[in-house]
């Protein structure tokens, strides 16, 4: 698979992640990470897992949510 964001520009460079929001193929230049706290319910609340896990998103998922 190759990345979404390059490919718009006429380039061509392998995607080493998926966007979680809109699932385009991202390479390391336009992969944003970010870490996601990880919730499960436990008992009659919820756990919290550390460490964190790593979400990536691309350059249009990531300024839309700042």
């Amino acid at each position: 698979m190759n990345c979404y964001d390059c490919r718009a520009r006429q380039e061509t460079a392998v995607a080493v992640a998926l966007c979680t929001r809109c699932g385009a193929g991202l390479c390391l230049d336009h992969a944003h990470v970010a870490p996601l706290t990880v919730h499960e319910p436990a008992g009659t609340g919820r756990s919290t897992h550390t460490p964190q896990a790593r979400r990536f998103t691309c350059g249009v998922c990531h300024e839309a949510e700042v």
